[in-house]
């Protein structure tokens, strides 16, 4: 229709020179010229996939470009973009590729364990430049465990066993310190994780429930634990807490080493919660932003098994139990998660980036589980914050967005989520909140906000609680773009994340 309109209306003559009609002039009209026609300009169209994966427990290792998680029941997967995994081997089993016949190889840690499983794993590229499992077994109804060690030449094995490091759950019998073994001070021997500190030392921090956190010095030439030690320094937990999942990581830029644990149980009803400490040294002590120390928070004995109540006011609490409201505009299922726990972190040293990485249930579909991946700040007050949607790099939008996020472009409504500071099987709702360009916060909280520059932000709400964290533009999937978000956390532990959903 508009190449005919324009031809039509196209029209020419041609006559003698000074418009006479001389006898060589016929008076005919030209024939019509078609114009060149300009396409709309269609803008391009952000196209964001996801390929996700169930590893139950995922603990991270690069290798050359490629980053595995190992998990409970020897299930492992790898990635190359934190967002599209493939999954390398599942069960305890003869078929797992990650051992050759595994339930012969590992019989001493499953016998010991009266178990036909294993549970989460850790791997650790040491100074032989081979690549040595740290795998443990558990009764589950008890903390009669046992943790080992195997090696292989490739990260995705297949590992070798070399010999058992520890055990628990050997009840009247004397432990490895020379004492007789009791649950309630003394580890279940199970979830390691393996790491260096700043100076080159390696490190082992386990434990899970029973007598809580223990960490102890490893030798980086054999994988063993340095002699002497029993079951090392206790860090935190105790009297059956429900504490479990350790992980260390150092940040080059506040040069303190951060412990990460899950609090609550893990299935849908748990409660399950990813919580920070910090310390200067990779042995601890590991204290909260109150200053407590965490070393005594541990269950009250006077209670009922599996005590929450006492140890819920400590740590900072990264996540929780959450959900969005979808808002305007934005179409799917409504983003979630549900028992999120259990992480690994990783520092890439080239991006500057912090990542989390754990797994996490949804709310409404029980107990499927999958891994996520999110990427972590460090605030002003020198703690990790994280951010509010799963990890997409802004590179993948179609067209360029400043990694900046400039004061003009937080003025907006946003949907918050306030984490809080309980052990629950509550989903928190987010609220609608408005961060007014003059600096006022209304909606379901009240308070000022202020822009510090380089992304930093501070939020102080009328009850006189002030949470300091990060802006960035994160990708929303329920409306298929990246919006301007914000993670903050205050000195009580509490963790708040917004994400904007219009002017």
């Amino acid at each position: 229709m508009l190449r005919t309109a324009a031809a039509g209306a196209v029209l020419a003559t041609i006559g003698g020179c000074g418009g006479g009609g001389g006898a060589g002039s016929s008076g005919a009209t030209a024939p019509a010229v078609t114009p060149p026609v300009t396409p709309p300009v269609v803008p391009p169209v952000t196209t964001v996939a996801f390929t996700n994966v169930s590893v139950h427990d995922p603990s991270v290792i690069r290798s050359a470009d490629t980053y595995y998680v190992f998990g409970s029941h020897l299930a492992a997967a790898k990635t190359t973009d934190w967002m599209n995994w493939t999954k390398i081997a599942d069960g305890v089993n003869a078929s797992n590729p990650l051992f050759n016949n595994v339930t012969v190889a590992l019989s001493e840690a499953l016998t010991w364990a009266q178990t036909d499983t294993l549970w989460a794993p850790d791997v650790a590229k040491l100074d032989d430049g081979k690549f040595y499992m740290y795998y443990c077994a558990c009764k589950g109804d008890s903390p009669r465990s046992a943790l080992g060690v195997a090696v292989a030449d490739k990260v995705d094995g297949p590992y070798v066993n070399k010999q058992l490091l520890l055990k628990s759950g050997m009840w009247g019998e004397v432990s490895p310190d020379g004492t007789i073994y009791d649950a309630t001070r003394h580890p279940n021997t199970v979830d390691p994780n393996v790491f260096r500190d700043n100076s080159g030392k390696l490190w082992m921090v386990y434990g899970s429930y029973s007598g809580g956190i223990f960490i102890m010095e490893m030798d980086p030439a054999t994988g063993l634990q340095k002699p002497g030690q029993g079951y090392g320094k206790h860090l935190m937990g105790g009297n059956h807490a429900r504490i479990e999942g350790a992980y260390v990581l150092y940040s080059p830029d506040s040069k303190y080493y951060y412990l990460f644990v899950s609090f609550g149980g893990l299935d849908a009803n748990g409660g399950y919660n990813i919580r920070v400490a910090r310390s200067l040294n990779p042995d601890g002590p590991y204290v909260d932003a109150s200053g407590a120390d965490m070393a005594n928070v541990k269950a009250n004995p006077a209670l009922p098994l599996f005590d929450d109540a006492s140890i819920a006011p400590y740590g900072q609490k990264l996540m929780g139990n959450h959900q969005y409201a979808l808002a305007a505009g934005e179409t799917g299922t409504a983003l979630g998660y549900v028992s999120p726990g259990h992480n690994s972190a990783y520092y890439d040293a080239a991006l500057g980036k912090y990542f989390l990485i754990f797994h996490t249930r949804f709310p409404g579909m029980g107990e499927v589980h999958e891994v996520r991946v999110h990427e972590m700040f460090v605030n002003a007050d020198g703690w990790l914050v994280v951010a509010p949607f799963r990890y997409v790099p802004l590179s993948k939008n179609a067209t360029a967005l400043p990694a900046d996020v400039a004061a003009a472009d937080v003025a907006g409504t946003y949907k918050v989520i306030n984490h809080g500071k309980d052990i629950s099987a509550t989903i928190k709702q987010s609220q609608a909140v408005t961060l007014a360009a003059g600096g006022a916060v209304t909606g379901a909280l009240s308070g000022t906000w202020t822009y510090q520059g380089s992304n930093k932000v501070s939020i102080a709400l009328s009850d006189g609680t002030t949470y300091n964290g990060v802006l960035s533009r994160q990708w929303n999937t329920n409306a298929d773009a990246f919006v301007v978000t914000f993670t903050v956390q205050s000195n009580g532990g509490v963790s708040l994340w917004g994400a904007r959903t219009g002017n």
